[in-house]
């Protein structure tokens, strides 16, 4: 083997090695410097770094702690009628308004889908878009207008094509049933495939038959 192939062949061993660990500490920092840029507003307007001898530190990880706690028990609350009856009322507010009922409806039910392993989404279906032999992961949403099925002399379903990594985003598309084909996987599973860009292989996923956790938060969409 000549010098050039061992340097590198020895270079690129190395950088398979170091280049995913920097890669997740430089994940790491900024998620830490976007989870302190949204503390820190707290902890100045609860005076906490002064209780903690002004370290800031210190004051982040007990602020992050409160968080944490407080949103346990808006999940136990939510789990329980008085918590049904007082964040579904809290839901039917938010849908009052256009632009944020949108949003809010599609990253909840994203949500719900991922921690709870229920979901409005009817099934998850392959479809060929944006061309012919080139499959798409689809969440089928219901059935199509009326007129879109006469127009494409079937019965057609309204699928949504989900971004990846970001499910939230994507777009909505009339395809005539005999053009879907039902996936196997759960929405759940399916949701967690596109957040992992296709890294959490199917058989990793949960089965479909698995009890449902319900969240116990009516949905006010």
């Amino acid at each position: 083997m000549s010098v050039t192939s061992f340097i590198k062949s020895n270079f690129l061993a190395g950088l398979v090695l170091v280049g995913p660990l920097v890669a997740t500490i430089a994940i790491v920092r900024i998620v830490l410097s976007w989870v302190g840029g949204f503390l820190d507003p707290l902890i100045r307007g609860t005076r906490l770094a002064a209780l903690t001898a002004n370290n800031v530190l210190l004051a982040q990880l007990l602020t992050l702690s409160v968080l944490v706690a407080l949103v346990t028990v808006l999940g136990y609350l939510a789990q329980r009628s008085i918590g049904q009856q007082l964040f579904g009322k809290t839901g039917q507010l938010v849908t009052f308004v256009p632009v944020v009922r949108t949003i809010y409806g599609s990253i909840r039910q994203m949500t719900t889908s991922v921690v709870n392993r229920q979901s409005d989404f009817e099934s998850v279906v392959y479809v060929e878009y944006p061309r012919e032999g080139v499959y798409q992961l689809g969440l089928k949403t219901g059935t199509s207008p009326a007129d879109i099925s006469e127009a494409a002399g079937e019965r057609a379903s309204s699928v949504f094509i989900p971004g990846s990594p970001n499910p939230t985003q994507g777009m909505l598309v009339m395809v005539p049933e005999s053009q879907t084909y039902e996936s196997d996987l759960s929405v759940r599973a399916a949701i967690r495939l596109l957040m992992t860009t296709g890294m959490a292989q199917s058989n990793d996923a949960v089965p479909l038959d698995e009890p449902e956790v319900s969240s116990g938060v009516t949905d006010a969409g």
